[in-house]
Order: structure tokens, then C-alpha cells, then sequence
């Protein structure tokens, strides 16, 4: 790579980094902000008042660079409509609940119908416009693809997309957690992408961009959160790479956080139905678990972001 095929890092970050610190005032003003449950983690109540919906400059950074590169760089595109998708969907949610102030912001059948409707147009892209497989790449065993009956992969798909969408929101629970873990992602998709060819890094580095310009003002303590727009778009983007990369067998590896986050979930909702009121954990997402046991915010960010950053050079040696 030439030091000109960062320009899409370096636009991206200078695009949120400024889109932010406007945000960040206008948002408080306007009273967008984030509000803490009393039944949750005692600490966040401080948060209350902390103004949301910053993956609006997350976005407009990775769109800045997308609208320059996707004629040169078509690759970009279908990733773009799962993260644009995905991002508009959380916006949605996002507005009713902070600036309509309904509470519960999309009902459950009418995210997942939206969810839905995303997912399906960005396979219908990727195999009818673009011509792309959904054959995986097999890890451990390099340069073996598993391919499956047509039916079963869209499935799979959809189960994957969905899955790692809604992992990545229960991450962002915690000052820079979704943020910095995936950056690291990012980072790793933009490295598969150079090796392979994959034609995908314009985007991988405006959203690497993006998330460190975000991470200005969302490191702890947090001065804006960036809400179901960022988070719900940057699942997106991590489906939609894995994909664009035949990897989506490598998401529970290089996104393992995401997955223990979803999983604990599951754990949590399971046992507490099946025990009739008793808790496996602490708390769930489990990053609050490791909040009730005793780790400060920056803690679990730091030690969940090396963990993941091991991850990665493992998916890569294994690829």
C-alpha cells in the first residue's frame, strides 16, 4: 500500500472528529440524551444527561469516504447498504426513544421486520448485482471453502447478520467498548483485505477513522455515546465485511466479545426463566458482570480490546 491509500483513514477521522465535537453541545442542548435505568449498574446514573446518538458522525465520516471511492471501488458498496441500513434503522430507534421520548423506540416486530428487509437486500446485492458466493472460507484449514445447499446459506446468513448485529449493540455498554473493539476489527478486516484483494478497504479504514475520531469524546468518561445509530451500523459493517471476505465463520473469533455479549444474554434470560428469578450472572451484557465484580470501565475496555486484538492475529495465522 501507498501512504495515498490511507487517505480514506485520515478523511474519516477528520470528518467524525469535527462532526462530533459539534455534535456534542448541539445534542446537549436539544436534551438528546442518554437516560440510565435505576435497576442497572449504580455508576452509570452519573451518565444520565450524557447526550446520544453520536453514530451520526460515525457515519457521516464513513459516508464522506464511501461517496468518493464507490465508483473506484465498488467492493464498497454492499458493505455500505448493510452499514447504512443497519445505521438507519438505529437512528430510527434512537429518535423515538430520545427525542419523541417513547420509551421502548421500535417495537420488537418492527425492528426485526426493518432488520429483515436490510439483510435481504444486501445478499440479494451481493449475489444477483455483484455475482458474489456466499461459499465461507473454512479457518484452519487454508484454502478450503465450505459450500452448502443455496437455501441453507441465505439461512445462515441471515442467522450470522442478525446475530453479530445485535452482539455488537449489547457491547456498547461501556465508555469506548464498541468503539475500540471495533476498531481492532476493522483493522484486521483492512489487513484480510489487502492480502486477499478484497477490494474493501476504503471502507475498513473510514470506519478505523471514524471510530478513533469517535473515540475523542467517548473514551471514558464519555462525553457523548454513540447509540443504537453506531452501534446497530457498525454491526453492519462487520457482517457485511465478513462476507465481502467469505469470513463469517471468523466472526466468533475475531468478534468473540461480541458473541460472549449475546451469548451471556441468552444464558441470563434462559436460567432466569428456567430457575424461576435466579441470575447466572451478575448482570448481563456480561461486561456488567465484570462491572459488579469489581473492573473499572477502562479496564474492561482495555483488557476486552487486547483480547480481541490476540484474536485477530489468530484469525489471521488460521486464514
Amino acid at each position: 500500500m501507498s501512504w495515498t491509500d490511507f487517505f480514506p483513514l485520515f478523511i474519516s477521522f477528520g470528518v467524525t472528529a469535527v462532526a462530533t465535537g459539534f455534535l456534542v453541545p448541539f445534542l446537549t442542548k436539544k436534551k438528546v440524551d442518554q437516560t440510565e435505568r435505576v435497576e442497572g449498574v449504580k455508576s452509570h446514573l452519573k451518565k444520565a444527561g450524557t447526550p446520544t446518538m453520536g453514530g451520526i458522525a460515525i457515519l457521516l465520516g464513513i459516508l464522506v469516504v464511501t461517496l468518493i471511492y464507490m465508483r473506484t471501488k465498488i467492493a464498497i458498496i454492499p458493505v455500505a447498504i448493510l452499514t447504512f441500513g443497519f445505521g438507519i434503522i438505529g437512528f430510527l430507534d434512537d429518535f423515538l426513544k430520545v427525542v419523541l421520548h417513547r420509551s421502548d423506540g421500535l417495537y420488537p416486530k418492527q425492528k426485526l421486520a426493518l432488520e429483515i428487509v436490510v439483510t435481504a437486500l444486501f445478499l440479494w446485492v451481493l449475489t444477483s448485482r455483484f455475482g458474489y458466493s456466499l461459499d465461507m472460507i473454512v479457518p484452519f484449514h487454508t484454502g478450503a471453502y465450505i459450500v452448502w445447499p443455496r437455501w441453507f446459506e441465505i439461512v445462515f446468513a441471515f442467522l450470522v447478520i442478525l446475530a453479530t448485529v445485535n452482539g455488537v449493540n449489547f457491547t456498547d455498554g461501556v465508555d469506548g467498548l464498541a468503539s475500540s473493539v471495533t476498531a481492532v476489527v476493522a483493522i484486521f478486516f483492512t489487513c484480510m483485505s489487502v492480502w486477499m484483494q478484497g477490494g474493501i478497504t476504503p471502507i475498513t479504514l473510514a470506519v478505523t477513522g471514524s471510530l478513533l475520531g469517535f473515540l475523542l469524546f467517548n473514551a471514558n468518561p464519555a462525553k457523548i455515546f454513540m447509540g443504537d445509530t453506531g452501534s446497530l451500523a457498525l454491526g453492519g459493517f462487520v457482517a457485511g465485511s465478513a462476507y465481502m471476505m467469505r469470513m463469517p465463520l471468523y466472526i466468533p473469533i475475531i468478534g468473540f466479545i461480541y458473541a460472549i455479549e449475546l451469548v451471556s444474554v441468552v444464558i441470563q434470560v434462559t436460567y432466569f426463566k428456567a430457575t424461576h428469578g435466579k441470575r447466572f450472572f451478575k448482570m448481563t451484557p456480561i461486561h456488567h458482570h465484570f462491572e459488579l465484580s469489581g473492573w473499572s470501565e477502562p479496564q474492561i475496555v482495555t483488557r476486552f480490546t487486547i483480547l480481541t486484538i490476540l484474536l485477530c492475529f489468530l484469525a489471521a495465522k488460521i486464514g
